[in-house]
């Protein structure tokens, strides 16, 4: 059975995957790969020169790879740090001279969508309206839908390395810090509130990333093989101790990764902003994201052709 291919350029992290459909529909995975890259830690204007050479790197790897497992077709995507970054362009020429890969630098509403995609695979069908949230490094997504489908989408350049880089100052984080970073959280998601206020939902699924750090430490029950639901009871607890804690603190801590510990305060005070707005009652942590949107598509467009 054919193989197939999806590559996610995130502004902090790579990712690939390898997968098969299976007869009965959905995919198995064959391989998957991440490598933390931060192509923003210079700022979201300009990828610099040792973020360039990691992504470069980690390109040419992913293509070895799949080379090696033989791939029918590979699809790659670059999101928020391609769409800014002044250099997006030459990046993307050079990968496609060294390694074959093409890279489609896609926009944040089509982002988006195939994060929607994704979850949905992972979590099921839902009884009551939901709301999808990825935090990326450049840019944070988010779904409201129901039953019918998607209501609302939208893509906000308020990622965790734009956060970070604007407004993570002092270590441990300072109170104006944290008040300054709500504040300008809480301007650029107007468009956010008045979706919530037409479209209302209380159950919050985070997709991947800083969400799985949350799953792991507070997680209580798997409803399916690829989602966590999480207790928020304990929610206050964790957030006081990130934020309580400098940088070197945090890398201490076992139950955060290592290429995590810098931008997940700042992920951290997004996260208790959006479950204040939304009044979120649920919250689910969904293992699928983008790439198996990714993937979805393709073995849908498979099938029709």
């Amino acid at each position: 059975m054919s193989k197939f291919a999806v590559i996610d350029c995130g502004t902090n992290t790579f990712h690939l995957l390898i997968a098969q459909p299976k007869p009965e529909g959905g995919f198995s995975t064959i391989y998957r790969e991440r490598r933390f890259i931060k192509l923003a830690e210079d700022g979201i204007q300009r990828i610099g020169k040792n973020a360039y050479q990691r992504a470069l790197s980690a390109l040419e790897a992913y293509a070895q790879k799949i080379n090696e497992y033989q791939v029918a077709a590979t699809r790659v995507s670059g999101t928020a740090a391609l769409r800014t970054a002044e250099n997006g362009p030459q990046f993307v020429a050079e990968v496609k001279a060294k390694t074959g890969l093409e890279i489609a630098i896609i926009p944040g509403k089509e982002e988006a969508q195939l994060i929607y995609e994704g979850v949905r695979q992972a979590i099921g069908p839902q009884e009551a309206p939901w709301m999808v949230m990825d935090i990326g490094g450049g840019s944070v997504e988010f779904i409201i839908v129901d039953q019918t489908g998607v209501k609302w989408f939208e893509s906000f350049p308020v990622g965790v390395a734009v956060l970070y880089k604007k407004l993570h100052q002092t270590e441990p984080i300072s109170s104006i810090e944290i008040e300054q970073t709500r504040l300008f959280l809480k301007s650029k998601l107007v468009d956010l509130e008045l979706a919530l206020s037409r479209f209302p939902t209380h159950h919050l699924v985070g997709a991947a990333g800083t969400f799985d750090v949350i799953a792991n430490i507070l997680g209580t029950v798997r409803p399916t093989p690829h989602c966590d639901e999480v207790a928020l009871d304990g929610f206050e607890n964790l957030y006081q101790r990130i934020l309580s804690a400098n940088q070197e603190e945090r890398h201490t801590m076992t139950d955060i990764p290592d290429d995590r510990a810098d931008m997940i305060v700042v992920a951290m005070i997004l996260v208790k902003l959006v479950l204040k707005i939304a009044k979120v009652e649920k919250l689910t942590v969904s293992r699928f994201s983008m790439k198996e949107g990714m993937l979805a598509q393709m073995l849908a467009e498979q099938e029709k052709s």
